[in-house]
């Protein structure tokens, strides 16, 4: 979440009259993530999520990713539902942008993960996983392998100004992922994916998870492509090393709802590879061309390369945990 686009007070009250919320009592700017302008909206009735789609989000992907949210609330996940105006649209227009008002979650994203936070997580997306299944709308990975050779030259050389050699590193990383992936994947269970569980996505309130939010990436791709995105997310610590008693209990609460294949598990280390470089090459463009007067919190794509070369390592689901038996 953050702020690209401000929203005058007259706007703002012309735009929440045509919802059965009440009067605006306070509008407030989020700064976290990355996508879109998001708002703290306060109103007579409660409390909401106001989102201004910028033009990174796709018009013709927000269908799917508003009625994303809808379906999986309504079969008992976690996650925000989409109001609907007194016209019954969910999707409208504020600002020259696309806009919606979600529900608002309670709970706080946890800073410092532990290992009773990433078995909750596993249960979850499991349960996503499942339960997505008869979701009807489709929509590709556009962030999946065919994407990242553009992504490394949409930064170019500038690469090297966060770290010398490091389009060199990343070019040959591409290759070898480019080489491996259709293959690996092309027979591993798939359906849709939330692609983004970053900590920031996941709120707990009392120790117990109380949703997943920002569905703003969410597709249909392989299933342990997305556990292995929460494993570079979750499992690393602040000085860079991998915790494998939080692998261990993401990776069994996760088997409790939806277990895992064989080949699914041998796949891990690639899925893992792959999803590193993906955020490691949004953040590194999003490092190089943010504006510096954005309200958005920048992150550090290094600290994804570290979590890439530890996979590098990795030869088999043992190190993440695993009992292979």
């Amino acid at each position: 979440m953050a702020v690209y686009t401000e929203v005058t007070d007259e706007e703002l009250t012309t735009f929440v009259a045509d919802y059965s919320i009440g009067k605006v009592t306070s509008c407030k700017g989020i700064a976290e993530g990355t996508e879109n302008s998001n708002y703290l909206l306060n109103t007579e009735k409660g409390s909401y999520i106001l989102t201004l789609y910028e033009k990174r989000v796709a018009a013709n992907d927000l269908p799917f990713f508003l009625g994303l949210m809808g379906h999986l609330a309504k079969r008992g996940v976690a996650c925000p539902t989409p109001l609907e105006n007194t016209n019954g649209q969910a999707l409208n227009q504020l600002c020259g942008r696309n806009a919606a008002i979600i529900s608002f979650l309670e709970g706080m994203w946890p800073r410092r993960p532990t290992p009773d936070h990433c078995a909750e997580l596993g249960q979850a997306l499991a349960k996503l996983h499942v339960v997505g299944a008869d979701f009807e709308i489709k929509r590709p990975n556009a962030l999946s392998v065919a994407s990242w050779r553009k992504l490394l030259e949409a930064s170019g050389a500038r690469a090297d100004e966060v770290k010398p050699g490091l389009r060199d590193i990343l070019a040959q990383e591409i290759d070898e992922l480019e080489a491996s992936w259709p293959e690996t994947v092309s027979s591993l269970p798939s359906g849709v994916i939330h692609a983004d569980l970053f900590p920031d996505n996941v709120f707990f309130n009392g120790g117990q998870l109380s949703g997943l939010i920002d569905f703003y990436f969410a597709c249909n791709d392989v299933f342990a492509y997305d556990v292995a995105i929460c494993l570079n997310a979750w499992c690393f610590e602040t000085d860079g090393s991998f915790n494998t008693t939080k692998a261990r209990r993401m990776l069994s609460a996760y088997g409790k709802v939806r277990n895992f294949s064989k080949v699914e598990l041998d796949a891990l280390p690639l899925l893992a590879r792959g999803s590193a470089m993906r955020f490691l090459l949004t953040r590194l463009y999003d490092w190089l061309n943010t504006p510096k007067d954005a309200m958005v919190t920048i992150k550090d794509p290094l600290e994804l390369l570290e979590r890439l070369q530890f996979h590098q390592g990795v030869t088999s689901p043992s190190s993440y945990g695993l009992d292979q038996s």
